[in-house]
């Protein structure tokens, strides 16, 4: 079943992935220098995950964050990752294989997740939420499968503020990330959306008043990861 099915804007965005998605991992270790796991790795330390742990990843792509959730919450935990773009998925079960990882990576829309209020102890979604034709239900959606008390954890670009380095962000965001990720792909026009995504999506405050909007946290903080090229967001659900 296709969930993006009747959602142009999402079938846009899907297909779109499906596109690069073969050169997925080696455009981001290229573009981002590989500090995208240093991020993942302070999204699991920041979360509190903790062995025996049940973790819902969407958005989870080849599986990064699903693979470095799993490593925490070990044998007696329980990872499973999810994307409406299935081919974005393809290398996962073999990544987490490779380690010795258990994880189940299954097609889902954060927007319509199939699992019970409350089924998990964390969920997840990096770099993701900005894809979301609405975003503001997807993290309703990210509260509702969580246990009360426990943590939705967000990472997503940014506008950096600091001086120079704002400047200096701006240039490669605009000039050099969509050529040299379309020179990586093949495909530029997926690199230029994802800059002008993250170039408009709300981050710091008002990416918090966006979640505080939805009525599903208990409190809601939030930290730059780079000079504020990324941030991660944490959401304690009520």
């Amino acid at each position: 079943m296709n969930p993006t099915a009747g959602r142009p804007e999402a079938e846009k965005v899907r297909t779109m992935f499906s596109q690069i998605a073969g050169r997925y991992d080696l455009a981001n270790n290229i573009l981002s220098g590989g500090i995208h796991h240093l991020w993942r790795t302070k999204v699991v330390d920041w979360s509190g995950a903790k062995p025996g742990d049940k973790i819902l990843d969407c958005a989870t792509g080849t599986g990064d964050l699903a693979i470095q959730f799993k490593s925490t919450v070990g044998p007696t935990g329980n990872v499973i990752g999810t994307d409406f773009c299935a081919e974005m998925m393809i290398p996962a079960p073999n990544k987490a294989e490779r380690r010795g990882l258990d994880i189940k990576f299954e097609q889902a829309d954060v927007m319509a997740l199939p699992y019970a209020d409350a089924s998990f102890d964390i969920s997840s979604i990096s770099f993701g939420i900005r894809n979301v034709s609405d975003a503001r239900k997807g993290l309703s959606e990210l509260a509702r499968v969580v246990k009360p008390g426990g943590a939705v954890m967000i990472l997503e670009f940014g506008q950096p503020e600091v001086p120079g380095i704002a400047q200096a962000y701006k240039v490669y965001s605009e000039k050099v990330l969509p050529t040299l990720g379309g020179w990586i792909t093949g495909q530029r026009s997926a690199y230029q959306y994802l800059q002008d995504s993250s170039s408009q999506f709300p981050c710091r405050e008002d990416f918090v008043a966006m979640m505080r909007s939805t009525d599903r946290f208990s409190s809601i903080e939030f930290i730059p990861v780079t000079f504020g090229v990324a941030y991660i967001y944490k959401g304690i659900v009520r």
